[in-house]
Parts: structure tokens; sequence; C-alpha cells
């Protein structure tokens, strides 16, 4: 049964609060019977399935001496583990939170999806950014293929990639840019945990028009919404907003082209922008 006591804060300082375990090169076992715990009281903190006071995690943090910001970071996520909903900057939060996932599903409707990307497609993407500065280019590029290394992992989550037939069209690059990126995507799309289904533009306006979100389902707890904006990530915990999610999924799969006739379309949209390889559609 999923838990539902556990929050992306809660999880986030069992995290924390881990790392700090293995940096004092202390055994589970020897750090519960110094601070007073019971080995399952630690792993179920360690894991964020339950909440821990500040004071608790004071002693710990002092058991394993840590000192100065991460301290503080730490006892803050104490104090609100229990807020469900986060404005998220940092990429981590993230990437823990696939690392945990069973199952993956993911709408995007201007864009390829990171996980989905090629390096110069990612290139394109951030040198056109408003916030993305020209040094950070390079580092965000080796951060997102990083991130892409989930899809070789012995437990990966099952993917659903939804796009919307526009991100197939865009211009994102020049020609040899997105040619590399849709024959990327069939190749992709051959994997046994990837599922990509295209939103047609003739279907016209569908239950995804507010934007790119993904719904991230695990085993231990419950269901996690994360919509990125251009500075920071939104994760979303609330049971109705979870609800609201999984219905408008569930709406996408409706309207979406099935995997054959997604990877046909994508192969169609190959030849017909790239197969002469002449710039007769605005490519630079």
């Amino acid at each position: 049964m999923a838990d539902t006591t556990s929050t992306v804060r809660s999880r986030e300082l069992g995290e924390g609060l881990r790392a700090a375990l293995e940096r004092a090169t202390l055994t589970g076992k020897r750090a519960a019977e110094l601070i007073g715990w019971s080995e399952t009281k630690l792993s179920r903190v360690l894991s964020g399935q339950i909440t821990v006071t500040e004071v608790d995690v004071a002693a710990f943090l002092g058991l394993c001496t840590v000192r100065g910001p991460e301290r503080e970071r730490l006892l803050r996520l104490a104090r609100e583990q229990d807020h469900r909903g986060w404005l998220q900057p940092e990429l981590k939060t993230l990437v823990d939170h696939e690392n945990k996932a069973v199952k993956i599903t993911d709408f995007h409707d201007l864009l390829i999806p990171g996980l989905l990307q090629t390096s110069n497609y990612m290139r394109a993407v951030f040198e056109r950014s408003a916030v993305v500065t020209a040094g950070d280019i390079e580092s965000r590029i080796s951060a997102r293929m990083a991130r892409q290394n989930l899809f070789d992992h012995d437990r990966r989550p099952q993917f659903i990639f939804y796009l919307h037939e526009s991100a197939l069209r865009l211009p994102v690059g020049g020609l040899a840019v997105m040619s590399d990126q849709l024959h990327y995507l069939l190749r992709m799309g051959v994997r046994t945990c990837i599922t990509i289904r295209v939103i047609p533009s003739a279907f016209g306006a569908h239950a995804g028009s507010a934007g790119s979100c993904r719904l991230m389902e695990f085993a231990e707890f419950t269901p996690v919404v994360y919509v990125e904006e251009a500075t920071v990530g939104h994760f979303l915990e609330e049971p109705v907003e979870i609800d609201t999610y999984q219905k408008i999924f569930a709406a996408l799969a409706n309207c979406a082209l099935d995997e054959g006739e997604s990877n046909a379309l994508i192969a169609q949209i190959a030849v017909d922008l790239f197969g002469d390889r002449e710039d007769r559609h605005g490519y630079p």
C-alpha cells in the first residue's frame, strides 16, 4: 500500500540525513543505538515514510557533525516536512524522484521532452533561452544527459511520453539537428520501457492545453505531479491535484495516436521535412 504520509519534503529530508550518515561513516545500526532510535524508525525516517521532530533531527545532525548551510537546510525541511506541494529550484529533488518512480507519464506540447532530447537539440534550446547563460549551457547539457541514464537502470521506470505534433515540427536547431532528433525518437521508441504517443494537430484543443506536466508514480508512496517553470519546478501532492492530472492524462490517452501510428507520423515528418535535404520549410 502506498504511504499517504510521505511528502516530497520528508523524502528530501531523508535523503539529506542518509547522506550525512554516509559522510560520518556510521552504520545505521550504530547511529540508531547512539541516538536512541530503533533501526526500523531510522530506516523509515531515511526513506521519508514518517515525520520526525526538529529536535530529533538536530540530535541526528549533531551525531553526524553536520554544520553550516546544510544543517540549516535540513532543519528547515524538518519544520516543513508535513507540508504538501513545493516550489523547488534544485534539479536533485526531481532526479531523486525519477530514480524512485515505477512509472513516469510525461506530456510536452512545444518541445521534445528533456529525457528524449539529443545533446544538439538541448544545446539549441538552451542557446535560445532567456534564463540560461552561455557559460551554463554545457553543464546543463551534461546534467540532462546524465538523467537519461535512467533508461538503462535495472529498476528503470515505465515511461509514457505524450508529444504534441507541433513539437515534432518546431524547427529547433536547424535541419540536421531536427533530423537527428526525430530519428532518435524512433530508436528510443522501440525500447520496452518507453511508449511514445503523439497528439495530432488535427485533433485541435486537448486536455493538455494548459502546458507540459509529468506524473510520477511510486511503489511505496502516493503519486507526485511535477510542473516545470522558467526558474523552478513545482511539485504537487494534494489528492485533488493528483486526481486532476490523472484525468488530464486519461484524456490525452483517448486523443493520442497509438504507438504504431505515432511512429509512422514521426517517420513521415522526418521524410517530409528532411528527406530531400532541401530547405523548403524555413529551416536555417
